[in-house]
C-alpha cells in the first residue's frame, strides 16, 4: 500500500493519476475531509489531520511507502507515526534552498526534516524540487481583473519546474528499485524570468498582461503578509535578491529518472489558462 499525502494538491493528485495508470498496487490518498475530496478512480481516501499525528494511525495501516511534503504539520510526529505503523520508505518533497541558501531559516527547516527521516531507520528518498510553475496562480487575480501585474526582481531567470515532473518523479521513486537513499534536485528545462511567465500567460490569453518592477519594500510588505516576515525575506532571496549558480542550475534529473524530458513553463500555462481567464 502507498500512502500519497496532499492527496488534493499540485504534486499529490498528479501523483495519484500517474500510481494507478502505472498499475502500481493499493494507493490511498490522504485529506483532511475525504467526503469532498476529488480522487481517481480506485484510490482509497482517507481523513487525517497533520497537527495531530495520532489521526494518521488509519490512514498509516497497511501502508508500507508514504509520499510526503515536508513542513506541512508535525513532521517529528508524522515520521514517528510511520515507523511505528511498519511504513519501509518514505519519498520527502524538501527544497533545494537546503543546497542553495542553507542559512535561510525555511530552508533550515527542510533540511532538518531531511535529517529527522535520515534518522529514522526507514529507507528513504529526498526530492529537492526548485521554484513551482504553479507558483504564477499568485497573479491570477490581478491578471483576471486586468490590472498591472508588479513583480520583484522580474529579469532574474530560475529554472522553474512543472508540479507534474515532481510527481514522476516521485511515482518511479516509490514504485521502482535503486532509488532509496539518494537525493534529487528537480528543476524544469530552462531558465525562465518573471517576464517571461507573464508572457507566456498573455500569449496564450491572446491579450496583454501589463508588467511592472516592484520594489523589494513593496513585495515585502505584501508577502509578509501572507507568509509571514522571514519567509517573505527567504522567497525573495530566492527569487532574485540573492540567486547563485547553484540555484539558477539547470539540471537532467527529471529526464534521468523518469526517462522523460521536465515539462516547459509554457506547458503549465496551457493546462491552467483557465485560473487566468
Amino acid at each position: 500500500m502507498i500512502l500519497v499525502t496532499g492527496a488534493t494538491g499540485n504534486i499529490g493528485r498528479t501523483l495519484l493519476d500517474e500510481l494507478r495508470a502505472a498499475g502500481a498496487g493499493p494507493v490511498r490518498g490522504l485529506t483532511r475531509d475525504a467526503a469532498r475530496a476529488w480522487l481517481p478512480a480506485g484510490v482509497e481516501a482517507c481523513e487525517g489531520d497533520f497537527a495531530d499525528p495520532a489521526s494518521l494511525a488509519p490512514a498509516l495501516d497497511g501502508v508500507r511507502s508514504l509520499f510526503l511534503v515536508s513542513r506541512i504539520g508535525s513532521d517529528a510526529g508524522i515520521l514517528d507515526a510511520a515507523r511505528r505503523a511498519g511504513v519501509e520508505h518514505v519519498v520527502l518533497v524538501s527544497s533545494i534552498a537546503v543546497q542553495t541558501h542553507p542559512h535561510l531559516g525555511p530552508a533550515r527547516e527542510n533540511a532538518a526534516v531531511e535529517r529527522l527521516l535520515r534518522d529514522s531507520g526507514m529507507a528513504w528518498t529526498v526530492l529537492r524540487p526548485t521554484q513551482f510553475a504553479s507558483n504564477a496562480l499568485w497573479w491570477a487575480a490581478t491578471i483576471r481583473e486586468r490590472r498591472t501585474v508588479r513583480v520583484p526582481y522580474p529579469d532574474t531567470g530560475l529554472p522553474t519546474i512543472h508540479p507534474a515532473d515532481i510527481a514522476a518523479v516521485a511515482r518511479v521513486a516509490l514504485t521502482e528499485p535503486g532509488h532509496q537513499g539518494r537525493t534529487y534536485p528537480l528543476t524544469g528545462p530552462e531558465r525562465v524570468t518573471a517576464r517571461q511567465q507573464l508572457e507566456a500567460v498573455a500569449s496564450a490569453l491572446g491579450r496583454e498582461v501589463a508588467v511592472a518592477e516592484a520594489g523589494r519594500e513593496e513585495a515585502h510588505r505584501q508577502l509578509a503578509a501572507v507568509l509571514g516576515a522571514e519567509a517573505a525575506d527567504a522567497v525573495l532571496d530566492l527569487t532574485g535578491g540573492d540567486v547563485n549558480d547553484e540555484l539558477l542550475a539547470v539540471r537532467d534529473t527529471v529526464e534521468r529518472v523518469t526517462g522523460s524530458a521536465a515539462r516547459p513553463f509554457r506547458r503549465w500555462v496551457s493546462e491552467n489558462l483557465a485560473a487566468f481567464r
